[in-house]
């Protein structure tokens, strides 16, 4: 191969490489269902609860997922074991995060917007008591199959404490988007095209 192949082909590889572990494998199957659902039995879970979480991995699509959170920190967490006495909302989230970066991030799962909230809800239909937040984040999931993983580690139980203890209130539900521009796919795509580009250019113009 010529250099100049070898600086096209380089890149590509990398991008194509990064997309295979960035992308989901496909929805889930009837085989892996059964045996997160066979956990959550174990764990303790109702029966209406399994129900449920049964019926949103039969929908899986196997695209990506957005969890969208909205959160409102308790302003006095309780004392959760495993934790200092007196603790607030903050050290307590960043001991569930603990875990949870390393299952995420492992997993191509990652932030896609944090914010802090700079006003209450200027509106609100049907629902009550949503006057109040203090963040809001978007978190990429890459599939739900990588979402059922981490919820089915015995370990994100025991982490999950802390969550609950740190929020007032929160509500998170999963959406897949129709227009995502903070794909990584996308941004490495057009970063590694351009770079490659103006390599290009600035070696090879001058042999011309």
């Amino acid at each position: 191969m010529s250099k100049r192949g070898v600086l096209w082909g380089v890149p590509l590889l990398i991008y194509l490489v990064f997309t295979f572990w960035y992308t989901g494998g496909g929805p889930l199957t009837t085989q892996e269902i059964d045996v997160f659902t066979g956990k959550m039995g174990e764990a303790g879970e109702s029966e209406e609860r399994i129900s449920f979480v049964r019926k949103f991995m039969e929908e899986d699509s196997g695209r990506q997922l957005i969890m969208v959170n909205n959160i409102d920190n308790a302003d006095s967490p309780p004392d959760v074991e495993g934790a200092e006495p007196g603790e607030n909302a903050s050290q307590l989230m960043g001991r569930y995060m603990e875990h949870m970066w390393p299952a995420l991030l492992s997993r191509a799962s990652h932030p896609v917007f944090a914010g802090e909230a700079v006003f209450q809800s200027l509106d609100i239909v049907g629902i009550e008591n949503v006057e109040s937040w203090d963040t809001a984040a978007l978190m990429r999931y890459r599939s739900r199959r990588d979402l059922m993983e981490i919820a089915a580690d015995p370990m994100f139980k025991t982490h999950h404490r802390f969550k609950v203890a740190a929020l007032d209130k929160t509500f998170v539900y999963p959406v897949e988007g129709t227009i995502n521009y903070t794909d990584l796919r996308l941004v490495l795509a057009l970063v590694l095209f351009s770079l490659v580009s103006l390599l290009d250019l600035l070696i090879y113009r001058r042999q011309v």
